[in-house]
């Protein structure tokens, strides 16, 4: 059932890669444009990296900005119709490749790794160890996901995009985590030094997602 989950997950993205390529380019997304991509750039800045990696980069936006300000940014992501649309828009570099394909000869290390709203299936532990062979030996992990609240546990649930506008054909399934099992999972892979930060919805004044910045552990 799992592995199902993750297969529609991935097929999601190819389905709805024009609606979520024009959500993220037309500033559909609220959260996004008032709070959370701020946030992550901010997160950057502070780390000034000569090399970025941008797992599950999508259309681009981040590696693009990064690039801007002089950072040397490497995008991946599975859907292809997402790398196409962000080697259109130019600004950064971009490859197709999926997680279980990760390979550091051909990506190389880098100062920064940055999950932007893009670990949302079940096999997080395995990518979290296998991550420390493309970074640089001080290089840090950046993590930004859904704010899970007070829930707890883990499990799978379902995203509609019924507010991001039309162009979205496919239910998208993405595995839920509380605050916890995201800390045990980084401590678990080595990633244990960890700083945690909210960034806040100017409109509601909650928290708009949880973001982890993380380096290796001294054992790493």
């Amino acid at each position: 059932m799992a592995d199902d989950k993750a297969t529609r997950l991935q097929q999601s993205w190819i389905h709805n890669a024009a609606g979520w390529t024009a959500a993220v380019r037309e500033g559909r997304i609220e959260s996004r444009r008032l709070a959370t991509d701020a946030a992550i750039l901010a997160a950057i800045r502070r780390h000034r990296p000569a090399r970025l990696l941008d797992l599950g980069c999508g259309e681009g936006w981040l590696c693009r900005a990064a690039a801007a300000e002089g950072i040397d940014a490497l995008g991946i992501d599975a859907a292809a119709p997402l790398i196409e649309a962000a080697r259109a828009a130019g600004g950064a570099r971009y490859e197709v490749m999926g997680y279980e394909q990760l390979d550091p000869a051909r990506l190389g290390r880098h100062d920064l790794l940055v999950c932007n709203f893009a670990l949302l299936d079940d096999r997080l532990p395995a990518l979290l160890r296998a991550l420390h062979a493309l970074r640089a030996p001080s290089g840090r992990l950046l993590i930004q996901t859904l704010h899970p609240g007070e829930a707890e546990g883990e499990g799978w649930r379902e995203e509609r995009f019924e507010a991001f506008g039309s162009g979205f054909p496919a239910a998208m399934p993405w595995y839920f985590r509380s605050r916890a099992a995201w800390l045990t999972a980084l401590h678990e892979a080595d990633w244990g030094n960890i700083v945690t930060h909210e960034p806040i919805h100017p409109h509601t004044g909650a928290p708009a997602s949880l973001l982890l910045d993380a380096g290796p552990t001294e054992t790493a």
